[in-house]
């Protein structure tokens, strides 16, 4: 199993972006969800999605403007960011929870930059 994701790119402050995730092979996911990491600094947690129930969670600084979602036909999820803030700016990756024990799988990331 593989997470591929895409949709990074240079926006400006208040704009949005839309990164994907899309799963190759079959993935069994209790949860799937997003993480970044900004320069000089550990990754954090962005935002979670159940697959099954569609639940979802997120971090307090992106709650209102990131929304997550998934397809299950085409094994792919999805983060929609707006209001985008420069401190946004980060590398986001993609992350699966096979078993709700813990990310045991990740992608590639994918750089999102917010300039001012």
């Amino acid at each position: 199993v593989q997470l591929q994701a895409s949709g990074g790119g240079l926006v400006q402050a208040g704009g949005s972006l839309r990164l994907s995730c899309a799963a190759s092979g079959s993935i069994l996911s209790r949860k799937m969800g997003w993480f970044r990491q900004a320069p000089g600094k550990q990754r954090e947690f962005v935002a979670a999605i159940r697959w099954s129930a569609g639940s979802t969670h997120y971090a307090d600084s992106v709650k209102g403007r990131f929304t997550i979602s998934r397809d299950n036909a085409k094994n792919t999820v999805y983060l929609q960011m707006d209001s985008l803030k420069p401190e946004d700016t980060a590398v986001y990756y993609c992350a699966a929870d096979p078993q709700d024990v813990g990310w045991e799988i990740w992608g590639q990331g994918t750089l999102v930059t917010v300039s001012s």
